[in-house]
């Protein structure tokens, strides 16, 4: 057979220019003609073969902590057959002492060393109201631990045991070295189980749940569940990165979203928590973040920074002349792109610091000399009430009425006058909106309001597809909130 023979006829003249494709394609990059290329694909060094050899050198410094909480009961007994009858101190005097006086709650929760003196990392959830902690290392020794500093705010707490010997601490690393992506290992006592191992990546930084006050938790996939409380969160060089606080979940059980406290927030306040007290530097405003319909409102060219809805008499902002409606872009050298990080960088600014603060008003940035104050503690106000008194209904889905001297006087209202809302709709523009019964219109589009009358005026001013800029008065703070008046 020859090679006409082979390669006669349609199908066969096909077959050889499909050789003759497929040996130029292969033979042109041999001579330069055009670059060749690889598929990309992770590198050998990039995936851990395993973590055996840093779990086995950082499970000494992991411990586990037990809490014992004591919670006294009121006193409560009921008849059988209530307290009308005939038998009831009979009943009570023979059967009321079976009542339990106290509620005794018992947790688990996970530490890590981090010194040979004995001081112990875990969460203020673990620690706090607790009448004994005991600590358990991983030879299974046991000692009493005592509590140093609490915080609230961040959830962090100081513990230390005594007399122990031969303690292996965990490196404290840097958390603002991670990225997302980077793997990262928890071990804790999930359930009980002491010592378990889990691992996943970074899936977020910076995030911020609502949980605490301070918050810039990093995100991870790793399992956590309950009992991880306290626990390391580190990366491939043994290196603990976060402290494991939380986790999202309808169930309790881990689903891939956890957050841990940044180990270097820990390290900031562990010179203060060692003293038993942690001090916060204070501006004395109330901030939110910048929409898009915000933006527009204010005329701002950019949502960069922190939106100052309210600022306190008498506290550090009002004396430098910080205002309501102000944006603040710059505290202390530092630039602020999203609200989320003033708290952070204030709180860390050592009280009576002078310092300088940047604000955008009226689309000119001006400049102001703040001294810092210390962040107190304040109870809150008692709610105000949710309806009642000669009411006003907007059509935009909420009612007010006008504040009355009784009401201010019986809900320790900070204004003695003027517009409460005092019923918000279901599914209404103004629930969409996020405004609440109890909250107080303070102004609309910056013009102060008074009562339900002038109310009244400025809402019929506006047209359908508008958008109206309130400044509402919540549980002693302000903010801003857009309402778009529904077509």
């Amino acid at each position: 057979m020859d090679i006409k023979s082979i390669f006669s006829g349609k199908k066969q003249v096909i077959l050889l220019k499909s050789f003759i494709t497929i040996f130029v394609f292969l033979m042109i990059p041999s001579f330069g003609l055009f670059p060749s290329f690889e598929i990309p694909c992770l590198a050998a060094d990039a995936i851990p073969g395993s973590f055996s050899d840093m779990i086995k050198k950082a499970n000494p410094g992991v411990v586990n902590v037990s809490v014992v909480k004591t919670t006294p009961i009121e006193e409560q007994f009921n008849s059988p057959l209530g307290t009308d009858d005939p038998f009831y101190e009979f009943f009570k005097r023979f059967y009321g002492d079976q009542i339990p006086k106290n509620y005794i709650q018992r947790g688990l929760g996970t530490g890590f060393i981090i010194d040979k003196e004995g001081y112990i990392l875990t969460n203020n959830h673990v620690a706090e109201g607790a009448d004994e902690i005991v600590v358990k290392l991983s030879d299974n020794k046991e000692y009493k631990a005592r509590v140093i500093g609490l915080d609230s705010k961040t959830d962090l707490a100081l513990i230390k045991i005594d007399g122990a010997k031969d303690l292996t601490p965990l490196t404290l690393g840097n958390s603002d070295q991670i990225d997302v992506g980077d793997w990262v290992v928890a071990i804790g006592n999930p359930f009980g189980l002491e010592h378990t191992v889990t691992a996943g990546i970074v899936s977020a930084k910076y995030r911020q749940t609502g949980v605490a006050s301070y918050e810039n938790y990093i995100q991870t996939d790793a399992a956590i569940n309950q009992g991880n409380s306290g626990g390391p969160l580190m990366n491939t060089n043994g290196e603990v990165i976060g402290i494991n606080s939380n986790i999202y979940s309808e169930t309790g059980g881990s689903i891939g979203i956890g957050f841990a406290i940044p180990i270097n927030m820990a390290k900031e306040l562990l010179p203060q928590l060692k003293k038993g007290k942690v001090v916060r530097g204070w501006l004395g405003v109330s901030i939110q973040k910048i929409t898009s319909d915000l933006q527009n409102k204010l005329g701002l060219n950019d949502a960069r920074g922190a939106l100052v809805g309210d600022v306190t008499e008498g506290g550090p902002a009002q004396k430098a002349g910080i205002q309501s409606g102000d944006v603040i872009v710059t505290f202390d050298g530092k630039a602020i792109n999203e609200m989320s990080e003033l708290p952070l960088i204030v709180a860390s600014t050592p009280v009576g610091k002078n310092t300088k603060i940047d604000v955008i008003r009226n689309g000119e940035k001006k400049t102001f000399d703040i001294k810092v104050g210390e962040l107190k503690d304040v109870e809150p106000a008692p709610s105000p009430p949710r309806s009642g008194g000669d009411n006003y209904s907007t059509g935009f889905g909420f009612t007010v009425a006008d504040i009355t001297p009784e009401m201010a006087s019986q809900y320790n209202l900070a204004a003695k006058s003027g517009v409460i809302i005092v019923d918000v709709d279901n599914g209404s523009p103004a629930e969409e909106t996020g405004l609440l019964s109890g909250d107080i219109v303070a102004e609309i589009d910056r013009e102060k309001i008074a009562n339900t009358s002038q109310f009244n005026r400025k809402i019929r001013g506006y047209k359908k597809g508008d958008t109206i800029l309130f400044l509402i008065k919540r549980e002693g703070s302000s903010l801003f909130l857009t309402l778009k008046v529904p077509q």
